[in-house]
């Protein structure tokens, strides 16, 4: 929702304060629980966080002054009431409400949530703004992800993140790089190099990364009753690849209603499957730890382990088929699919209560609601992928290992878990791989590769040259030329990207005495964001390293909106040359 203020320059300045303030506020924060011992004396830092807090509620009376319309304000900010009389009933009333506890350690821990809540809210709100602002929406993506990896980068360096020795910058922008980009390449281990705050930080960077934090800001909008305004609607169905404008909220809560309510299901799923784990809770609450992350990893397709070998100790465990798959899956399938789907089902089972209780009404009813062509191309090529990887991994391995060779067709195209060492894989099965973590999964999925729909394309383009049909068609339905040619432009600029990073590698990991099919896979999973490897990840070079971060960034970004970061600019001609006829092939 968009206030008008009166006087904008005062707003403006308002902002520039929130926005230190709230840099200062999670500098305490780093500074308090960040280090063994807090680098400055806790009285001084609780000091800077109470003028944070005055800040903060000074700025509000302002703001509401400097409004146009005080409801559409009140509106836009009702949660800040509430907000604000818990803290003072919190602080002036720990006391009476409490009864025999520490009053300063209450007050403290109500001013340390209240800053959080304001600093979280105005990240989020930020971010959705800066998307809306009509300036480059590539950019804004991009600067979001690499604000996301600096920071989380920052955080795995502090001494409370990790075991042992300090751990090297490139070390934690690579972990941090392919959290976000939910990857799952790792040059530390993240069970054992990692303590929980560590761990933690790693979840979080694979939720928001997985999801967009943009769309995060968006759902922390709907869920404090802020509506979307058209242009801030438009971003995010251009984030989404969303085709309706007009429930694109719906859409965003569906998002997040279906990512909880599935990792949830999934993490209780997973509850009976682990032996004893190891960590720093007890036994029941590391089962719970444990089965939470590896619930959100295996849906954003992260495939981030707290076990050094992934699952391979797991491969005979059914949890490992029955639970981390249709996590897998789901997550590969894409949002608006998914929408797609459930409301296909939601129609279905309204119309046969309604015929089952009102048949009268069944004559006046809308038409039904249909499974759309994106949904039918998504399902058809992701259901003929996992077959067809399944049955080359069963035709070129020696072991015929039925429930892994599927699992692993499941996984190499986004996931990156594994249940068999690749390195004993024949090439034939790695080339296999290959080919499955290029593909990726599907549009606007926690996926990457060329996705499934560019697949379908490419394929059906070719079937229509050959058919001498003038126009590429899937499923009764002619597809637009622009579509073509954007399917064309991504297999070109990932072709072209696989090849010079593939390039690169072998000649930085010139002495590393790597093998050229080992940096064709190791390349094919940064740029899929898959997470599978050979094992040389943790024996490439800084160099080496630094190329697989940018990879991973591409990947997760998709090679398109690069090209747009770069060609934004540039406007369309409005004139066209005469043809000519030409002999390709």
């Amino acid at each position: 929702m968009k206030v008008q203020y009166k006087n904008k320059r005062l707003e403006t300045t308002l902002i520039v304060v929130n926005a230190l303030t709230a840099a200062a506020a999670g500098t305490t924060f780093v500074m308090l629980f960040g280090f063994d011992e807090p680098v400055l004396a806790r009285p001084l830092l609780y000091m800077v966080q109470a003028i944070c807090l005055c800040v903060f509620i000074s700025s509000k009376p302002a703001r509401f002054f400097n409004a146009f319309f005080k409801r559409e304000f009140l509106r836009a900010n009702w949660f800040e009431i509430p907000l604000f009389l818990a803290l003072a009933a919190a602080v002036f009333g720990a006391g009476y409400l409490f009864g025999d506890v520490d009053v300063r350690q209450v007050r403290t821990v109500a001013i340390a949530v209240y800053l959080v809540v304001q600093v979280v809210v105005k990240v989020a709100r930020g971010g959705v703004n800066l998307a809306a602002s009509g300036k480059n929406p590539a950019r804004t993506l991009i600067l979001s992800f690499v604000v996301l990896i600096v920071t989380g980068a920052g955080l795995l360096m502090l001494p409370k993140s990790h075991n042992g020795e300090q751990i090297s910058i490139v070390d934690s922008l690579f972990t941090a790089t392919s959290a976000t980009c939910v990857t799952g390449l790792i040059v530390k281990d993240t069970g054992k190099d990692f303590t929980l705050m560590g761990q933690l930080v790693i979840l979080t960077l694979i939720q928001l990364g997985g999801l967009g934090i943009l769309i995060f800001g968006a759902v922390f909008a709907l869920l404090l009753g802020q509506a979307l305004s058209v242009r801030e609607e438009v971003a995010m169905q251009d984030l989404l690849n969303a085709q309706t404008l007009g429930r694109i909220g719906n859409m965003i809560g569906f998002i997040f209603a279906g990512t909880i309510i599935i990792e949830a299901v999934g993490a209780m799923s997973m509850l009976g499957m682990w032996n004893d784990v190891p960590g720093a809770m007890s036994g029941g609450e590391q089962l719970w730890f444990y089965s939470i992350f590896h619930s959100i990893s295996a849906f954003c397709n992260a495939g981030f382990s707290l076990f050094g070998d992934s699952l391979i100790g797991y491969q005979s465990s059914w949890g490992v088929y029955g639970v981390f798959c249709p996590l897998i899956i789901l997550g590969g399938l894409g949002f608006p699919v998914l929408y797609n789907i459930f409301n296909v089902l939601v129609d279905r089972i309204k119309r046969y209560f309604k015929k089952l209780f009102f048949p009268a009404r069944s004559f006046v009813m809308a038409a039904p609601k249909k499974i759309q062509l994106q949904s039918k191309i998504v399902l058809t090529m992701s259901l003929v992928l996992i077959i067809a990887g399944g049955l080359a991994l069963l035709l070129f391995e020696q072991e015929k290992n039925v429930a892994g060779a599927f699992f692993q067709s499941i996984t190499a195209r986004t996931a990156g878990f594994n249940t068999i060492d690749i390195s004993s894989l024949s090439a034939s099965s790695r080339m296999v791989l290959i080919l499955l973590m290029l593909i990726g999964g599907s549009p606007a999925s926690t996926a990457g590769g060329i996705k499934t729909v560019t697949l379908a394309v490419i394929i059906m383009t070719a079937y229509a040259s050959m058919r001498k049909r003038q126009e590429v068609e899937i499923f009764n339905r002619s597809v637009r030329a622009v579509t073509v040619g954007r399917a064309i432009t991504i297999i070109l600029l990932f072709v072209a990207m696989f090849f010079v990073v593939s390039l690169l590698l072998t000649i930085t990991e010139s002495k590393q005495g790597f093998g050229m099919s080992e940096i064709l896979f190791e390349t094919a999973s940064a740029l899929g964001t898959v997470g599978l490897t050979t094992g040389i990840t943790g024996s490439l070079t800084t160099i080496g390293k630094v190329i697989i971060i940018i990879t991973m960034l591409v990947g997760r970004l998709g090679p398109l909106t690069v090209l747009a970061l770069l060609t934004f600019n540039l406007k369309a001609t409005r004139y066209n040359y005469p043809s000519e006829a030409i002999v390709v092939g």
